[in-house]
C-alpha cells in the first residue's frame, strides 16, 4: 500500500512538473544553441495539441509567404518588461525577442496529407496535422540568428537540424484524387540569410512578416490585431500609427494592388534595390515607380536558360511571353523563381499574376 501512495505521489509531482512547465514562459538563449526545439519553452503540448505559450502572441501577416503550400503558425515573444521601438516605420526588437514559424500539412487519415486553404490555427491538433519543421529567428545582440528545427516522425520534439534536411512528401488535392510527390527541403543556416538578409552582401538579417505594415491586419472583432496586442502587452508604445500593406489575398482590392503585393513579399526580399538580385535591374518590393524597373518590356541582364528563349520581364497583354510569369511556372532548379523555399509551383500566384499581366495595358 505504501508504494502505490508513493507511486501516487511520484505521479502528482510529475503532473504538477508538466504544468508548470506548460505555464513557463519562453526562454531566450544568448549564447548556446539548443538541440531541442522544448528548451526554448515556446509551446505546449496539451491533450495532443502544439499550444504555443500564453506569453506568446499568435499571428498571420498580410501576405503570407508561399511554401509548397504549407500551413504555418507563427508566433511572437518579446522577453518581461521590455519594449520593441521604431527605427526607420519599422519595428525594432529588443534583444531577447524570439520568432517562431511552425510548418505543417493537414492530414485526412493517419498517413494521407491533403492540400487544402491555411485556416490559421491557433494551436495545432497533432492527430489531424503532420508537424513538419520549426524556425525560430531570436534577437541577439548582435543581430538576428536563426534556428532550424526538423520535427520527429512522433511529433514530440523536433531537433536543430544546421544544415536543413528534406522530406519525402505527397499530397493529395482535396478537391480530385490527384496526388502531389515532392521533396520538402528544410533550409540551411545559410539558406535562411539568403532570404531574410534584404542588402547584400554585408547587411543583416531581419523579420520579413513581423513587420509594422505585414502586422497591421483585420481580424474578428473579438480579436485584436497583432500589432493591438503588442500595444496591450506593453511590446509597443500606444502612440504610433501602423500603415498597413495591401494583401495579395484580399479579393476586395484592385488587381494591380494585390499583384504588387504578392511580388513584394515573394519576390522583394531579393529583388529590391540593394538586394542579392539588385543587379538584374528587376525591383519588386514597391520601391520604384517606372514600369521597365518592375519589368515592363525590360530584357533581362542575365537569366540564361531561365529566360524561356523570351525577349522581356513583362510583356502587357501577353503572359505567356513574359519571363516573370515563365519562371514562376517552373520547377526546374535552374529556372525557378523564387530559387529558395518551394519545390511546388504556386498555381494561385501563377493565376493572379498571369491575369495582372493579361489587363496590363500597352505593348513591347
Amino acid at each position: 500500500m505504501t508504494n502505490i501512495y508513493l507511486r501516487c505521489a511520484f505521479l502528482s509531482a510529475c503532473l504538477l512538473f508538466l504544468v508548470a512547465c506548460s505555464e513557463s514562459p519562453p526562454v531566450f538563449h544568448d549564447i548556446e544553441r539548443p538541440l531541442r526545439l522544448s528548451d526554448w519553452q515556446l509551446f505546449a503540448m496539451d491533450a495532443n495539441e502544439l499550444v504555443p505559450s500564453e506569453s506568446s502572441i499568435v499571428f498571420r501577416p498580410n501576405n503570407p509567404l508561399f511554401t509548397d503550400y504549407a500551413h504555418k503558425l507563427r508566433t511572437l515573444w518579446v522577453p518581461q518588461s521590455l519594449q520593441a521601438d521604431i527605427v526607420n516605420d519599422e519595428i525594432n526588437y529588443p534583444v531577447g525577442s524570439v520568432l517562431s514559424k511552425t510548418f505543417y500539412y493537414p492530414r485526412s487519415s493517419s498517413t494521407t496529407l491533403i492540400k487544402v486553404a491555411d485556416s490559421g490555427l491557433q494551436k495545432i491538433n497533432l492527430s489531424e496535422n503532420q508537424l513538419i519543421e520549426t524556425r525560430l529567428l531570436v534577437r541577439k545582440v548582435d543581430g538576428w540568428d536563426a534556428f532550424g528545427y526538423v520535427w520527429n516522425d512522433e511529433q514530440t520534439e523536433a531537433f536543430l537540424r544546421v544544415a536543413g534536411a528534406s522530406k519525402q512528401i505527397s499530397l493529395l488535392d482535396q478537391d480530385s484524387t490527384q496526388t502531389t510527390d515532392f521533396t520538402y527541403f528544410v533550409p540551411n543556416e545559410n539558406q535562411c540569410a539568403g532570404c531574410h538578409t534584404t542588402v547584400h552582401p554585408d547587411g543583416d538579417m531581419h523579420p520579413l512578416g513581423a513587420l509594422f505594415s505585414q502586422l497591421n491586419v483585420d481580424v474578428s472583432t473579438d480579436i485584436a490585431s497583432p500589432l493591438e496586442q503588442m500595444v496591450q502587452r506593453g511590446w509597443l508604445s500606444d502612440e504610433q500609427v501602423f500603415p498597413r500593406s495591401k494583401s495579395w489575398q484580399d479579393h476586395s482590392a484592385s488587381l494591380d494592388d494585390r499583384a504588387l503585393a504578392y511580388l513584394n513579399m515573394q519576390c522583394g526580399h531579393c529583388h529590391n534595390p540593394e538586394g542579392a538580385a539588385d543587379t538584374s535591374g528587376l525591383i519588386l518590393d514597391n520601391s520604384q515607380t517606372l514600369a521597365i524597373n518592375r519589368g515592363v518590356c525590360k530584357p533581362p541582364v542575365a537569366a540564361g536558360g531561365g529566360a524561356g528563349d523570351l525577349r522581356y520581364g513583362i510583356v502587357p497583354g501577353q503572359p505567356e511571353e513574359s519571363i516573370l510569369l515563365y519562371r514562376m511556372r517552373s520547377d526546374k532548379p535552374d529556372e525557378m523563381m523564387p530559387e529558395l523555399g518551394r519545390s511546388l509551383i504556386h498555381s494561385e500566384g501563377v493565376d493572379l499574376i498571369s491575369r495582372w499581366i493579361a489587363e496590363m495595358p500597352g505593348a513591347c
